[in-house]
């Protein structure tokens, strides 16, 4: 059997460099004139270091967007880590090996039988990891990064403005399946608040929006959908169809086809908690 190929990489932009991993997850390399950034580390199977020090020769450090188990789990083989202490509980929660092979297990499918045990990264503390905080901004020579809110998700989430490429990472904060019905997700109430305010801090300053999964791209337009769709919730303007995920039990808001697109036609949606809407 052919080892398995974990990564795969392509060049979106002449500073950025779009990474997809074993379980659907998607990283970004950002190169400045002086340095780069990483940002997100997958799921901690594979040898993401040698991939990235392949790909830039420039001195680099790691910004986690948020701690979950498909973002977050390759950070320790990295020695410069940026996460916002926020979601340490849900990286402590998201590190235990048994989340993490359940995952990669329903990610997978067949080619989780290929991961061998040796290239799981193993996960120590986060206390090493340096704070990672909206309005922090790293300036990499001729592109900086502007860390903006983004919790709902996870309660520490954040999102990140690569300013002169006018892109939004919006990664997991929102998008076309927005996941807010653990027990870290903040509720649908607090979640809009924070959207419309991130909305106010980054208008004008986009046109493009990266996402975490899928093939990472997105209309600009997708923060404004979210937003409405939040206002149909709290309404009970929703198809409710049931959704279960790793234990949990939830609910998507607007009924979809095979593809994950809503049946009426609308952008973002949400996977949400019934007890959490007002929240």
């Amino acid at each position: 059997m052919e080892p398995l190929v974990y990564f795969r990489s392509e060049k979106i932009s002449d500073r950025v460099t779009r990474i997809f991993g074993p379980a659907g997850e998607i990283m970004y390399l950002v190169e400045g004139s002086e340095r780069a950034a990483l940002i997100d580390t997958g799921t901690g199977v594979g040898d993401l270091r040698t991939l990235i020090e392949r790909l830039t020769d420039k001195p680099y450090f790691v910004l986690l967007t948020h701690g979950h188990v498909d973002h977050a789990m390759g950070a320790p083989a990295f020695e410069e880590v940026y996460m916002n202490p926020a979601d340490q509980e849900v990286y402590a929660s998201h590190s235990d090996y048994n989340v993490r092979k359940g995952f990669l297990e329903m990610s997978m499918g067949e080619n989780f039988a290929r991961v061998k045990e040796e290239d799981y990264i193993p996960i120590g503390s986060s206390d090493r990891y340096k704070p990672l905080l909206p309005g922090d901004m790293f300036d990499l020579g001729g592109i900086h990064l502007e860390v903006n809110i983004g919790a709902g998700h996870t309660p520490g989430l954040v999102t990140i403005l690569l300013v002169e490429e006018r892109t939004l990472l919006l990664g997991d904060a929102c998008n076309f399946f927005t996941f807010l019905f653990d027990e870290f997700s903040l509720g649908i109430t607090s979640y809009e608040n924070m959207l419309r305010e991130l909305d106010e801090k980054t208008a004008g300053g986009y046109d493009k929006v990266y996402l975490s999964h899928g093939d990472g791209d997105a209309p600009k337009e997708m923060i404004e959908s979210v937003i409405a769709l939040c206002e149909d919730i709290k309404a009970g303007r929703t198809d409710d169809v049931p959704f279960d995920f790793m234990e949990h039990k939830a609910f998507i808001a607007k009924a979809i086809d095979q593809k994950m697109n809503r049946l009426d036609g609308g952008l973002g949606n949400i996977v949400y908690n019934k007890e959490k809407i007002h929240l």
